[in-house]
């Protein structure tokens, strides 16, 4: 895949439960994602995604258990593609750091949210990224 001028790296993490598989979503204002980021200069995207999901939530377990695949979302916001990872983690509670620049976290709550939650939850945007990752959930 090619680098865009503006990639985005993150990663839909997941967690297995009794019921099914749930899907961890961050609020920033009115709008629901995964944990994300810019890849900065000369970083890999998979280690962008990754260190996102660390700084975002300080979860750090994440286990790529379908490898590297991904998927990315069209161009947004002038030309910004966002690529997402799928990892699972053990992770049960999430803590929202508060990012030294700004005062207070990145994000206002988070959630754990099974198929149908995530998908009333996020923009249309980020529908696809979640039908994605079920499917790449069912053919586990």
């Amino acid at each position: 895949m090619t680098h865009p001028t503006r990639l985005s790296a993150g990663v839909v993490v997941v967690r297995e439960t009794p019921e099914d598989w749930r899907y961890l979503l961050l609020r920033a204002f009115n709008h629901w994602d995964f944990p994300k980021g810019m890849v900065e200069p000369g970083e890999e995207p998979l280690a962008a995604a990754v260190r996102e999901v660390r700084e975002e939530t300080l979860i750090d377990d994440l286990e790529f258990s379908w490898g590297e695949i991904c998927f990315e979302t069209g161009p947004y916001s002038h030309g910004k593609i966002a690529r997402y990872y799928l990892a699972r983690t053990e992770t049960v509670r999430v803590t929202l750091p508060v990012i030294e620049e700004i005062g207070r976290p990145e994000h206002n709550e988070y959630r754990w949210v099974d198929f149908a939650g995530a998908l009333k939850l996020v923009s249309p945007r980020v529908a696809p990224v979640v039908s994605w990752a079920k499917s790449r959930l069912a053919s586990r």
